[in-house]
């Protein structure tokens, strides 16, 4: 029968009595001498219930947990003057309710809490077989005779009661007896006491290797480490007194930091995995090289600039670069928002243009002038993920990402980063590289980048990112909207000359121990290995081929005492003959050939369109690797033609001609719209028999309307064709407001001729008047608008 009523407390310092469970008790502080004295007065039942700290004394109800077990005393020695020895017998599990007022005692009322059965019976005799096992498991692993012991597991088949004696008789903390005790549910109950046994088995299995290993006879390193293990206070006998302070070290480097709190955490956890492993192990290394990486990033470092200064920031782009006018005002104006807004926040750039023109230096001119640190993180051919989160830990060789190793090299947290070819990322199996620059280059996901080598998130929110690129198509459309652009276009030849002079030159001759008064070479020299002996965008294959005038030069200057003098002949002795030749006058003499303006990744080229007629049947054969885009053009160019076919040729017959158009520089493939109208010059050049001037350079895309229409890449084809000696060019009137981008230098030397309609075209390349040409002489009669357009009458 159960007791009812209120019951006298016993409050337990250090263990937990369970139901069903009999432990022996000794009695000696004053209220529980009392609550005895009262159990004995009412049928010996007393509320055990285990104090929240055993360290100290119980002075209120709130020093004690409320779930607890109601005993009945079974036996009593002693007394009240000299302590109790008692032994009790646990019955039930019990919730407070409440507490009687404080008096000389506790007392409580309580409800009882009955085991909520949880599993079916196939599932109770399943866990009750695990429980039997693994606590024989950890008898057989204690020291003395436990076979009793195991027999009476043995005996047990109440899943609840066996839970309750092997929670009682295992060394598991306190809190963790309290837990098994208030959960009421058995399956729950025996699950979290299976994991906790298997654990006490593998400590006590440890300690049971530990006595075997001292008790034989052993090598003398297997004898350090126990020694180390269990004997801590004779490390400085075995020499090895360095240990202690490797972990006062890390943990003094720990505190001085002052970590965030999850990666605290890691570290302390990492900390403490290193002080208990034998220093001897494979892990005890790898738990070092994390602990040290982890450490020497800049968690809180930042570096000491003050505010930025525009006009220094001014002078080292002027100093560093010459030109690139645009880029350097986007670049200020640029910084001039990062000074209004005063954050730390930093900011994402993308540089785009052709190689050599000065992407990479510019992001090393913008940290000069930020007063930053600058690191370059190189993705050329990157193909694999971890190289930018890194690898995981687990993996042998573990190396952390490419980000944050380069941000350990800065040691500041707001350095300027220079992501550099980001365009040739490369996607496989092993995962795609670009998506792991999302969170990277994310202003709303790197304030908490995850590196998989580190485990803990770090704040890149600060750094400036710069990345550069020869290409957009090759760049996915979300890394790309996730980065402010500048197009970096290319040099003209002014420019080169001045660059080659100023900065090239120089930097030559200073690699190759020369002094300027020992070589010079002439502005003609120099204008003609640029414009001859080089045709690129930027100002990389100058550079080299300074170089290799330096060395071509060095013997003679280690004999000579004067200056050397490096001239026109000079050139053509070093490099042979000339390469390249931009006059292209009296090349294109033919009827049919035009010269065409292209874009290229490295800058802007010429383009020539040839064209014959064979004997057919009115086909159009195309050659020279064209894309899909060109091809259309081809046809829309056919059928304009043909449309104007009375006024250009009325003599020419389609029918009994094929028309084979051919683009030089066959192994190059080519697309793209902007050739429109050069196609269709061309065509009426062949059928009409009239040559295009060869100084005459034209791009623009053409409509089935006759429409020309605006194309991109203005800059780069307009300089390019004022290389090749180009004097007049034929581009669509909407196209007129890009020429602002064109240096002005360049515009001087060119006639720009601005159309909306291709027989303006016509008139212009080859001086046919086609004003009077009306698309209705085609039907003889007015049939309204035939393109595609009708009237809609209601």
């Amino acid at each position: 029968m159960i007791p009812t009523g209120s019951f006298p407390v016993l409050p337990l310092k250090n263990t937990v009595i369970y139901p069903g469970v009999t432990q022996a008790l000794k009695v000696g502080r004053d209220k529980s001498l009392r609550a005895v004295d009262l159990a004995q007065e009412k049928n010996n039942w007393i509320l055990t219930l285990t104090q929240k700290n055993p360290e100290k004394n119980v002075e209120t109800v709130d020093d004690l947990y409320d779930v607890g077990t109601l005993c009945k005393i079974e036996s009593v020695k002693g007394n009240h003057d000299s302590g109790y020895f008692i032994v009790v017998r646990g019955y039930y599990r019990m919730q407070v309710n409440a507490f009687k007022p404080e008096t000389d005692l506790f007392e409580a009322f309580v409800e009882r809490l009955d085991d909520v059965i949880d599993a079916d019976k196939t599932t109770q005799s399943a866990l009750l077989a695990s429980l039997k096992q693994v606590s024989k498991e950890v008898l057989q692993l204690i020291p003395g005779n436990t076979e009793p012991v195991q027999e009476v597991v043995d005996a047990i088949e109440d899943l609840s009661l066996l839970s309750h004696m092997a929670a009682a008789n295992s060394e598991i903390t306190l809190s963790q007896k309290q837990k098994l005790l208030e959960t009421t549910q058995l399956r729950a109950r025996v699950m979290n006491l299976l994991s906790l046994l298997h654990d006490f088995k593998e400590n006590l299995r440890v300690q049971q290797d530990i006595r075997q290993k001292l008790t034989s006879k052993i090598g003398q390193n297997q004898r350090d480490h126990i020694l180390r293990e269990q004997m801590k206070t004779i490390k400085e006998e075995l020499g090895e007194g360095d240990d202690d302070s490797i972990i006062e070290t890390y943990r003094k480097k720990i505190k001085d930091l002052e970590l965030a709190n999850e990666t605290l955490e890691l570290a302390n956890q990492q900390l403490n995995k290193l002080e208990n492993t034998n220093s001897q192990s494979p892990e005890y290394q790898m738990i070092r090289s994390h602990l040290d990486f982890m450490l020497a990033l800049p968690w809180n470092k930042s570096s000491d600039t003050q505010e930025i200064n525009l006009e220094e920031a001014r002078r080292i782009l002027d100093q560093d670069h010459h030109g690139l006018d645009k880029i350097k005002k986007r670049i200020l104006q640029h910084l001039a928002v990062l000074k209004i807004k005063n954050e730390k926040k930093g900011s994402i750039l993308l540089f785009v243009g052709p190689p050599g023109v000065g992407k990479t230096s510019l992001g090393q001119s913008i940290a000069k002038a930020l007063g930053k640190k600058y690191q370059r993180v190189s993705l050329g051919g990157v193909r694999d993920e971890s190289e930018i989160r890194g690898h995981r830990r687990t993996y042998i060789g573990a190396l952390p990402g490419r980000i944050l190793s380069a941000l350990k090299k800065a040691g500041e947290n707001d350095a300027v980063f220079v992501l550099d070819e980001i365009d040739k990322l490369s996607r496989t199996y092993g995962g795609d590289p670009s998506a792991a620059m999302l969170e990277v280059l994310d202003p709303e996901q790197n304030g908490a980048f995850a590196d998989h080598y580190l485990d803990t998130p770090f704040d890149l929110s600060k750094i400036m990112f710069i990345a550069t690129a020869n290409s957009l198509d090759t760049i996915p459309l979300p890394l790309l909207d996730r980065m402010e652009i500048i197009e970096v276009s290319g040099y003209t030849t002014a420019e080169k000359m001045h660059i080659a002079k100023n900065h090239l030159w120089p930097k030559q001759l200073k690699e190759h121990g020369i002094t300027k008064e020992q070589i010079e070479i002439t502005d003609q020299a120099l204008m003609k290995l640029i414009s001859h002996y080089t045709r690129e965008a930027g100002v990389r294959d100058i550079q080299r081929k300074l170089g290799e005038v330096c060395r071509s030069r060095a013997e003679n200057v280690l004999k000579a005492e004067g200056l050397i003098k490096v001239d026109l002949p000079d050139i053509e002795e070093i490099f042979g003959s000339e390469k390249y030749t931009y006059e292209v006058t009296d090349q294109l003499t033919t009827p049919g050939t035009v010269t065409g303006l292209a874009w290229t990744p490295v800058g802007g080229d010429i383009l020539f369109i040839e064209t014959a007629l064979v004997p057919g049947k009115g086909e159009l054969i195309l050659t020279g690797q064209l894309g899909d885009v060109m091809k259309e053009s081809a046809q829309i160019a056919k059928s304009l033609l043909k449309a104007r076919l009375n006024t250009l040729a009325p003599t020419f017959d389609f029918n009994k001609n094929d028309i084979h158009i051919h683009l030089p520089a066959g192994a190059i493939p080519k697309d793209g719209p902007s050739a429109g109208i050069t196609l269709l010059t061309s065509l009426a050049s062949l059928v009409s028999r009239t040559p295009v001037s060869s100084r005459l350079a034209m791009t623009g895309e053409i409509s089935l309307r006759g429409k020309v229409l605006p194309v991109g890449g203005i800059k780069e084809k307009v300089i390019a064709a004022q290389r090749a000696g180009v004097n007049k060019i034929i581009m669509s009137r909407r196209n007129e407001k890009d020429l602002k981008d064109v240096p002005e230098d360049v515009k001087s030397q060119i006639e720009f001729v601005f159309v909306e309609h291709i027989n303006e075209v016509i008139s212009e390349a080859l001086h046919i008047d086609l004003s009077n040409w009306n698309e209705d002489l085609l039907y003889g009669t007015n049939h309204g608008d035939l393109h595609g357009r009708t009237t809609l009458q209601g």
